[in-house]
């Protein structure tokens, strides 16, 4: 094994024994049972990371990624706005059905709350899902609605609410309080944030 794959492979250990322990603990989280469950040191992860705050910042980005990878391969360039939310919605409610949808739910709430007690981290975590939704506003900007192409200024604003919305919704499916939502209610509903009042001027 080459230094760069022994350093790769450290550090997906590391991001797997985070993603475990910071469902099961929460904020009581403690950097010496990640690096333990990795089979690897505490020097490891500042080595890899820079400290406890930056492997949490890359876990969130590992944790996205792959989310928002398949998102933008499902919507194609020439799609138009309301189809390409459609599609996002649908793609939403469809992870609702994963089996590991619940660990998933846990995993987003915990680092929640670590966020929430974390002066230090808490703007970490924003710009690191912040840069995420900025692919979603990437992905609709410039797509026609009614004619007319999206600006990015609207596409943000679109982006924000859709956000909102279907976090809400597959909280919703997955906790058992919104069983009736469907996928076509899920698209319904992310179609209706497609507004003046939403998109606001250009």
């Amino acid at each position: 094994m080459t230094r760069a794959e022994a350093k790769q492979r450290n550090r997906q250990a590391l991001l797997a024994a985070a993603r475990l322990i910071v469902a099961r603990d929460g904020h009581r989280a403690k950097l010496e049972e990640i690096a333990e469950q990795a089979e690897l040191t505490t020097g490891a992860v500042y080595s890899l990371f820079g400290s406890k705050n930056g492997l949490l910042v890359a876990l969130v980005t590992d944790h996205l990624t792959p989310h928002y990878d398949s998102i933008e391969q499902a919507i194609p360039a020439d799609m138009g706005l309301a189809e390409a939310v459609e599609v996002f919605a649908r793609h939403y409610r469809h992870l609702c059905d994963d089996p590991e949808a619940l660990r998933h739910l846990s995993f987003e709430i915990s680092l929640q709350d670590l966020a929430l007690r974390d002066p230090e981290l808490a703007p970490k975590l924003a710009a690191s899902v912040r840069a995420h939704e900025q692919r979603l506003t990437a992905l609709l900007s410039g797509r026609l609605h009614y004619g007319t192409a999206v600006t990015s200024r609207q596409a943000q604003r679109l982006a924000t609410a859709l956000r909102a919305l279907l976090v809400g919704l597959s909280q919703g499916v997955i906790l058992g309080l919104a069983d009736d939502a469907s996928s076509d209610y899920f698209a319904a509903t992310a179609r209706a944030l497609i507004t003046p009042d939403v998109l606001g001027p250009p």
